[in-house]
């Protein structure tokens, strides 16, 4: 089961993904109980106020259901609660102002059911605070766009990884090194369809953490493995096994994933974890196998999150009022990514970063992590009939 308020278009989710909210300690007192089923939605809500209160929702029904508050009028959401199970109760925390509301009820196998409307009046004025649903149709443009995306991405992927591999198969070290971050970070621009690879994200990105025999397991395979080696001074004839098998694995993805689709679900929900994961990894150095190329890779996965962005961006415009915000720390993130890139192309790894230098890209990171977060719920796709 998931909750989320929604509130003036943001939504704040926590690590288990239920939301906490906290209210003033004036909030009513008397939570009123709104019946949830197949046969009616909505009732109960006897005594509409404005400001913050909770509503316990009931499911009388026999089956789990999404619940909705929602503008009658419009269909714009201001609080959900999704996998409410039969004869089970849930809260729902919201905020409220003056305007119509009603419960729309979504039971499993069943058409919506919206329930009476009721009118708040004296309290403060609505301005928006609530997020048009976004369905599965309005996703269609957008999930082709990206996967248009993705298929020319994949096509200069394998043209990367054979330069790659001819470079190892020369016994050019420095043209390998260089040809390795080419093709990587061409590979890290693709961060929101990394689920639609599969297998083929480990065998082509994989780290070896959680491998019995760690760096040296025959199972460490891809670009760090190769990495490892050119960087370490392993001999190329060596390498150049890694290297065809990194080739190979990239042509494989490009050829399943002609026949595969990115999850609609995906698109918003990446745009925030691709900057986590950045965060988490990348900024810390952990998938460091020797390049010391890991603000480069951050500034790929910046790239990535932009490409989302944009096919998301005819639905999040009238939808999410601080994406301009979001666009105004992209830019502020790329320009500290950018400060670490030496003039004559090589990067500073994160533990060469002095520490105002350090904290300002931190900083930077976390804040666009934060402003991302609510594109997950935003773009989510939803029922509505």
């Amino acid at each position: 089961m998931r909750t989320r308020w929604i509130v003036v278009a943001v939504v704040v989710a926590a690590a288990a993904g239920a939301v906490v909210a906290f209210w003033p300690d004036d909030a009513a007192a008397v939570d009123p109980e709104i019946a949830v089923s197949r046969s009616a939605c909505g009732t109960g809500w006897t005594d509409p106020k404005p400001g913050p209160q909770t509503f316990r929702l009931h499911n009388t029904g026999s089956v789990t259901a999404e619940v909705d508050l929602i503008d009658p009028a419009t269909g714009v959401i201001y609080g959900e609660v999704e996998g409410l199970g039969a004869a089970t109760t849930r809260p729902l925390q919201v905020n409220l102002g003056n305007g119509s509301y009603a419960f729309r009820c979504l039971p499993e196998d069943a058409g919506a059911i919206v329930g009476p409307s009721v009118r708040i009046t004296g309290g403060a004025e609505r301005t928006g605070p609530g997020v048009a649903p976004v369905t599965h149709d309005d996703l269609l443009g957008p999930l082709k766009a990206y996967q248009q995306h993705v298929t020319a991405g994949l096509g200069e992927l394998v043209a990367n990884t054979g330069a790659l591999k001819n470079a190892v198969h020369g016994g050019d070290r420095a043209a390998s090194q260089a040809a390795w971050l080419t093709a990587h970070l061409t590979y890290e621009r693709l961060g929101a369809a990394y689920d639609a690879f599969g297998d083929s994200d480990g065998a082509l990105n994989g780290t070896a953490d959680g491998l019995p025999g760690g760096a040296a397991d025959p199972g460490f395979t891809g670009f760090h493995r190769l990495e490892q080696g050119l960087w370490h001074g392993e001999d190329l004839s060596g390498l150049a096994a890694v290297a065809d098998q990194l080739d190979t694995d990239a042509h494989a993805l490009q050829t399943s994933f002609a026949d595969s689709q990115v999850d609609g679900n995906d698109l918003g929900l990446r745009a925030h974890e691709i900057m986590e994961n950045t965060l988490q990894f990348e900024l810390t150095g952990r998938t460091d196998y020797g390049s010391g190329t890991n603000l480069a890779t951050a500034r790929a996965n910046l790239d990535g999150t932009r490409a989302v962005l944009d096919v998301l961006r005819p639905l999040l415009t009238p939808r999410y009022p601080d994406l301009s915000k979001v666009d105004s720390w992209l830019n502020r993130t790329q320009s500290a990514l950018d400060a670490a890139h030496r003039p004559d192309g090589t990067w500073l790894r994160p533990a060469e970063l002095g520490r105002e230098q350090r904290q300002k890209l931190n900083a930077d990171v976390s804040e666009l992590t934060e402003l991302l977060a609510p594109i997950a719920a935003i773009a989510e796709p939803r029922r509505t009939s």
